[in-house]
């Protein structure tokens, strides 16, 4: 059986190549938070890929709120059997269910909401753990946010209600890479300390380095402990962006473009295969 380690470098060798098949998209992103997702899906949430639920009842729920790194998302979920592995080769092309942003009238299976317009997973995430609750669903909801992403101020109003409403079955993880778009995240609008916000928000705040795989799960599982008791939890993962492939890590220009054929080699001598790509 493939570990963790292994099984997000084939996840990984998924994102190059399906960014580069369809010469665009956004590999940046996605390659940091490989490990997160991996963990997430094959070890830490309670999830039946098969047969596919929209309302999610009895088990974890996860929603991609930055959703341009949705082939790190499509990698994560085809490898856990939520679809063929195979379809992976259709990114990004006419009439794929596999679109630039998650969609939903796609009907992707674990895709339960569209996600690319930023800042609106956050309010998401927390009506559907307010929605557990009310159901005395006991089951956990989880979210993905990208720090650019909380420039939008739609996240701090969901992050204030959240606390006062004690929204305590949600665990909410900000990638704070330092990168977006158009350069580092200190020169485009500058934060601050994220810990120290999301804690005057009222929010529990855990801390990792999100390409450790040991430290994500041992972080992901203190999460847990904390959850029904009173706080919503966050946690600041640090990660690189484009780890793993050496010519892309910490830079902001790989956020959203395609490698070439001679880049695209190069990235793969760096990723061993280890499932088989598809």
């Amino acid at each position: 059986m493939a570990t963790l380690q292994e099984i997000a470098s084939q996840v990984r060798r998924d994102i190059v190549r399906m960014v580069h098949g369809a010469n665009s998209g956004h590999p940046g992103g996605s390659l940091g938070c490989a490990d997160f997702l991996t963990a997430l899906y094959f070890k830490e949430m309670r999830i039946t890929p098969s047969p596919f639920s929209m309302d999610g009842i009895n088990e974890d729920l996860f929603f991609l709120s930055n959703g341009h790194i949705s082939p790190v998302f499509y990698s994560v979920l085809a490898r856990v059997g939520y679809f063929d592995i195979k379809e992976l080769s259709t990114f990004r092309k006419i009439n794929s269910r596999l679109q630039g942003h998650p969609t939903t009238h796609e009907h992707l299976p674990g895709v339960r909401v569209a996600s690319g317009s930023l800042g609106q997973g956050m309010s998401v995430a927390i009506g559907a753990a307010l929605s557990k609750k009310l159901n005395k669903d006991p089951y956990l909801v989880y979210s993905l946010h990208g720090d650019g992403e909380l420039n939008e101020g739609q996240n701090w109003e969901a992050i204030m209600f959240a606390a006062a409403h004690k929204v305590d079955n949600l665990i909410s993880t900000v990638d704070w890479n330092g990168q977006q778009i158009d350069g580092p995240t200190d020169k485009v609008l500058n934060m601050g300390n994220l810990d120290d916000k999301f804690r005057a928000f009222g929010w529990e705040v855990l801390e990792m380095n999100g390409n450790d795989m040991d430290e994500v799960i041992a972080t992901i599982e203190k999460a847990k402990s904390l959850t029904g008791k009173g706080k919503p939890i966050a946690i600041m993962m640090h990660t690189i962006m484009g780890k793993g492939v050496d010519f892309m890590e910490n830079d902001h220009g790989w956020h959203g473009i395609a490698p070439n054929d001679e880049q695209l080699a190069k990235a793969l001598t760096e990723l061993p295969e280890t499932l088989g790509d598809y």
